[in-house]
């Protein structure tokens, strides 16, 4: 169906205050094998085959202590994992996320879609359990939730002042396992945000969650997710390591200008229209409208890669404008 020319009032958030975002970031020391160097792939043209892609082997260790491990061959979030649980000798199902050149709970340096080839990858194991009954006093609670795009929904930010801030024992970082009994495993951040969200206000609920395991020097912290941050989520190397959910990794050039300011500019809408804030979402579609002539090929576009989201017609129209403000310049 044809967009038309105007621009109409934006639809209300699916989720609003419990913001589900999930994670993105970069990846760890990278050395190249005998394959070859690093070359970026150019716009537009398909991955080489396997035998001629270079072998990137990345460093990587477990945030509570442990002796330097190399990883390689992975494609996706769920290989990555699987990879550091082999290096590490633990079950993937242990692996709870990721992140960049800091064994802390940054919620700034978390791993996800993009991974930049000079970064270090510290991996956070399950901890503690606990289960928590929480009262809901308030529509919001207070929490931004992303997941690690392996089956995992985490805390990724605790609002001061809120619900959850009074309750000492519910930290940034912690996995929720379940709401009132119900498993969450395997659900995006937008399902659990919008289980929390639709929880009546004036009653109790229990939550069953899993910290991190902890180093020494972090026993004694309560971490708080940071200022959401676009342009600190993407590969910080020389070039990027792209993971996809389908299809094979690519290795690509930095973000031009015109592309981070874009993707920047398609979060914000997706926080505005639908409660969440999804980088890599943003930045998929960015890929998909920055050749496109008109917003009706912009919208095919999206139905045939993205039709799972149903965006609304007047949120397209806007990610199509944002695309084209960033491309010429309008910041």
């Amino acid at each position: 169906m044809p967009l038309g020319l105007g621009r109409r009032k934006k639809a209300p958030p699916l989720v609003e205050n419990e913001e589900a975002e999930p994670i993105r970031g970069s990846l760890g020391g990278v050395e190249v094998g005998s394959g070859g160097s690093v070359a970026a792939l150019q716009p537009g043209l398909p991955p080489p085959p396997a035998s001629l892609r270079p072998r990137l082997v990345f460093h990587t260790q477990l945030a509570h202590g442990s002796p330097t491990g190399r990883i390689e061959g992975f494609t996706n979030v769920k290989e990555l994992y699987s990879k550091i649980a082999e290096a590490f000798k633990i079950p993937p199902a242990e692996v709870m996320f990721c992140t960049l050149n800091t064994h802390k709970v940054d919620m700034d340096k978390l791993l996800g879609g993009q991974i930049g080839l000079e970064d270090f990858i510290f991996a956070h194991t399950k901890g503690q359990r606990k289960e928590v009954e929480v009262f809901k006093s308030e529509e919001a609670l207070g929490l931004t939730i992303t997941d690690n795009g392996a089956g995992y929904a985490f805390i990724k930010r605790i609002k001061e002042g809120s619900v959850i801030d009074r309750i000492q024992v519910i930290n940034v970082g912690d996995m929720i396992e379940s709401i009132n009994g119900q498993s969450l495993i395997g659900c995006r951040h937008y399902e659990v945000a919008k289980m929390l969200k639709d929880l009546p206000k004036g009653r109790t609920f229990t939550l069953k969650l899993t910290e991190p395991r902890k180093a020494f020097d972090m026993i004694s912290q309560r971490a708080v997710g940071g200022k959401h941050n676009s342009s600190s989520q993407l590969g910080t190397g020389r070039g990027t390591l792209r993971l996809r959910a389908k299809g094979p990794a690519t290795v690509e050039e930095q973000l031009s200008a015109f592309e981070e300011r874009a993707i920047e500019k398609v979060d914000d809408l997706l926080e505005s229209y639908m409660g969440i804030r999804d980088t890599e979402l943003a930045a998929t579609m960015v890929e998909l409208g920055k050749d496109k002539r008109n917003p009706d090929e912009f919208a095919e576009a999206l139905d045939e890669r993205l039709g799972d989201f149903a965006f609304p017609d007047e949120f397209v129209f806007d990610v199509w404008g944002a695309i084209g403000d960033a491309k010429v310049g309008r910041y």
